[in-house]
């Protein structure tokens, strides 16, 4: 019986690692972004590069990366509040956690990705949480993602298992899965293609595009640089 699974793709280094994690262990891969009125669209605009450039580059793959899905949940830049989403400095909020935090984020992605998941005939999820090395949003948390996979199999009367394969690994062992998975032509991929910049900036490093100085810059050029160290 072949399987399938149901990646949520972004666009940035993390979810493309996750969709090659797929890849390598599904037989039927497709793809989900959400628009989410986030402040730039360098990611959305990033992700049917990366397709591509997977689908010339590991024939292997091609042959079960399936459609790319692109929903709107503009209800998030409707509630605003967010640097990702509004005119708002990038700083540490008096809740103790970073103006970057979109709140219900990711419990809203996993469900619409579900919903959809449901319509086509797919179960198994992906998506890049990682309590290891990251910003400290609270829905990032393993226990947030399983609680969620609990709520949403109960809601669609079947299973509905989420895979996080970088929850428990930090950036460095990131970079480093990326290369188990599809060699130098993988993580050079991720750094010529992908975006994760909270600015959306083009500015070239030797780890991708950036500004260099926010948060998500910072642990991804961290995370580089201890890979190639090793």
């Amino acid at each position: 019986m072949d399987t399938s699974a149901l990646v949520l793709f972004s666009g940035g280094q993390d979810s493309t690692v996750c969709l090659a994690w797929a890849l390598s262990r599904f037989d039927r891969v497709e793809t989900v972004g959400f628009d989410y009125g986030q402040r730039h669209r360098a990611e959305l605009a990033a992700r049917p590069v990366i397709l591509r450039g997977l689908r010339e580059m590991f024939p292997a793959w091609a042959s079960r990366l399936g459609d790319d899905h692109l929903l709107p949940l503009d209800t998030l830049k409707a509630i605003g509040g967010s640097a990702l989403t509004d005119d708002v400095a990038i700083a540490m909020g008096e809740s103790g956690l970073p103006t970057t935090f979109v709140p219900g984020r990711n419990v809203m992605f996993l469900t619409a990705a579900a919903a959809l998941g449901y319509r086509r005939g797919i179960a198994d999820l992906v998506g890049g949480m990682c309590e290891t090395d990251f910003s400290g949003y609270p829905d990032c948390r393993d226990e947030t993602v399983q609680a969620t996979a609990k709520a949403l199999s109960l809601g669609l009367a079947r299973p509905i298992p989420i895979h996080t394969p970088l929850m428990w690994i930090d950036k460095a062992a990131t970079w480093r899965l990326a290369e188990e998975l599809g060699g130098e032509k993988l993580v050079q991929l991720i750094v010529a293609e992908t975006v994760t910049c909270y600015q959306g900036d083009p500015t070239r490093h030797n780890w991708g595009s950036g500004c260099g100085v926010c948060p998500s810059c910072e642990l991804r050029a961290a995370g580089y640089e201890r890979y190639r160290a090793t």
